[in-house]
């Protein structure tokens, strides 16, 4: 998926999204000057993000 596709399925801006993923908090990968995101691997940060938030 692009970043339109990834801010539209977790309902963030693009903006929070590049920041994101440039610091390496959210899984993606740079094809040439454009970021691409696999769906499986959003689903699965998601939910250690929810587990590691509720576990504080």
């Amino acid at each position: 998926m692009t970043i339109d596709d990834l801010a539209a399925y977790i309902q963030l801006s693009k903006s929070s999204l590049y920041k994101l993923v440039q610091e390496g908090k959210v899984p993606g990968v740079k094809v040439g000057k454009h970021w691409r995101f696999h769906k499986d691997a959003i689903d699965d940060w998601l939910q250690h993000r929810t587990t590691t938030r509720r576990g504080r």
